[in-house]
């Protein structure tokens, strides 16, 4: 890949490798000044690309994230597992300090919204544009409005 195309990805939000690195860094580090400058730093790195992943949130591995950190909102005190797939403006919000765990394998769809102290199991796929409010067992997959499990079992 040349420079020119490597510079065109990374100012569209698509190389994100050093904002992963620092995350990790952050979740390392025992200083409370390194991690304060680390939390600014990631924080500004995700303003610009016009996301949000909060101070606190557990996020095993480095989830895919196709088009960037554009419109993605993960609240603090969600947890999200290996290998997942967050399409753009999806929001995992909190309810009460109350926050999503998402397992492992899971591809979110475009615009989705997941909102409160749900489980979402692993393997599970949310379609686009859809509000989940309930829990959804391992190998499902999630269509809306409402939310519908369309099919169960993987």
């Amino acid at each position: 890949m040349g420079v020119r195309a490597y510079l065109t990805d990374y100012s569209k939000g698509d190389r994100l490798s050093w904002y992963w690195r620092c995350f990790r860094w952050r979740e390392q580090t025992k200083s409370k000044a390194a991690r304060d400058i680390l939390t600014f730093a990631l924080n500004r790195m995700a303003h610009r690309h016009g996301g949000y992943i909060g101070n606190g949130a557990v996020i095993s591995g480095t989830p895919l994230l196709p088009h960037g950190l554009h419109g993605i909102y993960i609240s603090r005190y969600a947890s999200i597992g290996t290998d997942c797939c967050i399409y753009q403006n999806v929001t995992i919000g909190e309810a009460g300090r109350i926050a999503p765990q998402i397992g492992d394998h899971c591809l979110i769809g475009a615009g989705a919204v997941i909102v409160g102290g749900v489980r979402i199991g692993n393997h599970v796929k949310i379609g686009a544009g859809t509000v989940v409010h309930c829990d959804i067992p391992d190998g499902c997959t999630v269509v809306a409005p409402p939310p519908r499990i369309l099919v169960k079992g993987r």
